[in-house]
């Protein structure tokens, strides 16, 4: 192990100040007019109807094509979300875990995956009905922009809507083209991919390969992903457009690092803990899915119909010890590795009515959405005899069946300088389990939630280039089938879990500046009751409780300039203050009021400086810095510290008749320090803490030809 890996040192103020200090040294007294900025973008999230993000009266933004694609390796979306500001993306370093994602502190507590978000991609959701989603399936190499919405209107997207991060891919270029590309780096890591995409006869196809493998940063981390993506695009007519895409996912074999406790992070950051050799701690993900959306113009009007279908498998080894698993002792025991086909499929429908009232315009979007999926679960114990990390005796068999029904209701106004929205959506999610392992006291159960929550919004336009807005609304998060999985102690099913429920207000300001600058401020306060928290987590199993009431206030700030021609910068603040807003017992422990929400930190900023030469080569320094994170609710054991690291980015294009080439290199932590990048919250072995990479460099070439 070299010998970086023993150096630690963390700042407190300092990175602030050289992050911003990086990203913002600017020409003094260069004046450019804000009406020649061109920094806005144009989002459906939130509205569903293509409107300019300034006029819209809540937190949304855009992430395009070039932030996703150029300079980046285009595995992980922490790669291109990292400048939204109120969203947490972390890198656990751990492709069988996925990343850990929170928006505006929702879905911090995620033991895996993505949850208290809604994630979503070409209008399919990638989350499931009970609010479980998987990142990894978006295809960043096919992505036109990334959304996200923050705030009371993302509650109109109902369950675990937190936030909303929808992806949305690129369409078929005009003319016929083929592409190939590389990149390899650090840690063995290696990615190709071909792509095919054109339009003929008013058809337009996308197709889209790609192959991924790393051995990791850490120790026992290596990982293999291949993806495939489809796009077929329809034009009947000019007033219609049917687009049909299809997606899959193969990860086989993906080590699981696990987490840490503080010794071993200290000593060696990227090592693991012996359990996770002993066991074999690993992850198989297939997962398949197609859909098709057809869209209509009738007039001034527009209806929109989706309809999806997919299959997923996962088999994933924990190391919980064998004699937690002993049939007599602990007959409820589901055993050490989860192995489950999961099918699902849904529609949604929505139809959007414009009206002109004299010199007012009022929008009616009235719409539906049902999913559905099942799990055909199965446990196994983690060993056979004396042999560990095998398929062992079956502890566990069900069918787990999940549907969602939601009707919604929309409606924008806007009148002179103002402009009011509304929506209010009625959520029913019934959870379905039925036990065919009877030997454990027959774990069949039932439970329905149901929500209905509204939210409301509306913007002041002061002058054109200064727009103020509030918005409040009301949120609805039942738990994951993960997190009624598991109760104390036996093991058997927690759907004693409630809802958690939560009432959100925000109040902003949209500005065009000087320099070409977009600036973008909100201040926000969540309302929390029944927040589903992490009760214990030990050998790769999580279980969860209800705590009483929480509260999140914090601030945003974006600034976005185009300071010349060729330079640009940019930057992300966050801060929240994230605690229990009053004290309750978890494990016979009273945990405080004033008590922080482990696994949020109270501060983030990004930023960023680019310079892109006439010649087509572009070069970009990115700063990092993120506050100290609280990895149990006592906040009493070691919080993973804060930490600042810096990125550079080089690439370049060149243009050949019909071909276009590209080069990329980047380097990573250019300055090797030490960080947590992740925390594992409330883990009973201490185990809190995934380690985020040392110093590391990428390098990638491409090329297109154009027929």
């Amino acid at each position: 192990m070299s010998g970086h890996h023993h150096r630690r040192k963390f700042f407190t103020l300092k990175p602030v100040v050289a992050c911003v200090a990086a990203a913002w040294l600017m020409p003094a007294g260069l004046a450019i007019a804000a009406d020649d900025a061109a920094l806005d973008t144009v989002v459906v999230s939130g509205s569903r109807t293509p409107t300019e993000s300034f006029e819209l009266p809540y937190s949304v933004d855009a992430v395009g094509r070039e932030d996703i694609t150029e300079g980046q390796l285009g595995v992980n979306a922490s790669e291109s979300l990292i400048a939204v500001p109120g969203l947490v993306v972390q890198n656990r370093q751990n492709y069988a875990q996925d990343l850990q994602i929170s928006v505006r502190g929702f879905g911090a507590r995620a033991a895996f995956g993505v949850r208290g978000v809604k994630l979503i991609a070409d209008g399919i959701p990638a989350t499931n009905p009970d609010g479980q989603g998987q990142v990894a399936t978006f295809n960043l190499d096919v992505a036109d922009r990334i959304e996200v919405l923050r705030g009371p209107f993302s509650t109109v997207y109902g369950n675990h809507a937190g936030g909303v991060i929808q992806l949305f891919t690129r369409d078929p270029a005009e003319k016929p083209q083929v592409s190939g590309r590389v990149i390899a780096g650090s840690f063995d890591t290696f990615k190709i991919g071909i792509g095919a995409e054109g339009t003929k006869n008013d058809i337009g196809y996308l197709l889209d390969l790609s192959h991924f493998e790393t051995d990791g940063y850490r120790d026992h981390s290596d990982a293999v992903r291949d993806q495939a993506f489809a796009k077929l695009l329809f034009k009947p007519d000019e007033d219609s457009k049917l687009t049909i895409v299809a997606n899959s996912l193969n990860q086989d074999d993906t080590k699981d690092p696990k987490g840490i406790d503080w010794d071993q992070y200290r000593n060696d950051p990227a090592s693991v803990d012996d359990s996770a050799l002993n066991y074999d701690t690993r992850k198989d993900i297939s997962h398949a899915q197609a859909g098709a959306t057809y869209q209509r113009n009738v007039g001034p009007h527009r209806l929109e119909v989706s309809a999806y279908a997919g299959q997923r498998h996962v088999m994933q080894v924990l190391s919980i010890p064998f004699f937690l698993q002993n049939p007599v002792t602990r007959p409820g025991n589901s055993g050490g590795i989860v192995d489950f086909d999961r099918e699902f499929a849904g529609f949604g429908a929505r139809w959007t009515h414009n009206i002109e009232l004299d010199e007012k315009l009022l929008s009616l979007t009235a719409g539906l959405d049902y999913d559905w999926m099942q799990d055909d679960r199965r446990g196994f114990q983690n060993f056979v005899g004396s042999t560990l990390g095998v398929k062992g005796a079956l502890r566990r068999d069900e069918v787990d069946t999940l549907t969602s029904i939601d009707p919604y209701l929309q409606a924008s106004l806007e009148a002179g300088r103002w402009t009011l929205s509304a929506g209010v959506r009625h959520s029913r999610v019934e959870f379905d389990v039925n036990d065919k392992f009877l030997s454990n006291g027959d774990d069949s159960g039932e439970q329905t939630y149901s929500r209905t929550t509204p939210t409301i919004g509306v913007m002041f336009r002061a002058t054109d280039d200064l727009h103020f807005y509030a918005s409040a609304g009301t949120g609805f998060e039942t738990p994951t089938f993960g997190e009624v999985s598991y109760s104390s102690g036996t093991g058997t099913l927690n759907l004693g879990l409630k809802p958690a429920t939560s009432e959100q207000f925000e109040v902003g300001l949209k500005a065009q500046l000087p320099l070409r600058t977009r600036l973008n401020a909100a201040v926000f306060q969540v309302n929390t009751d029944n927040e589903v928290v992490v009760e214990s987590s030990a050998g790769g199993r999580t279980v969860y409780q209800n705590a009483g009431k929480t509260l999140r206030q914090g601030v945003e700030i974006a600034l976005d300039s185009k300071i010349t021609d060729a330079l640009s910068a940019r930057a992300s603040f966050t801060h929240m203050r994230a605690v229990y807003d009053e004290s309750f017992v978890s494990n016979s422990t009273t945990i405080d009021e004033g008590n922080r929400i482990p696994g949020i930190p109270a501060t983030m900023l990004f930023t960023e400086l680019a310079y892109a030469h006439p010649a087509g080569v572009k070069a970009a320094i990115e700063g990092i810095y993120r506050s100290n994170v609280e990895v149990h609710d006592l906040n009493q054991d070691r919080a993973a510290p804060s930490y600042a690291i810096f990125n550079v980015r080089i690439t370049a294009e060149q243009k050949h008749g019909p071909w276009t080439l590209g080069q990329m290199i980047r380097f990573d932590n250019i300055f090797d320090r030490g960080y947590v990048g992740s925390v594992v919250v409330g883990d009973s072995n201490g185990r809190y803490y995934e380690p985020g990479s040392g110093a590391a460099w990428y390098a990638g070439a491409n090329a297109t030809y154009q027929f």
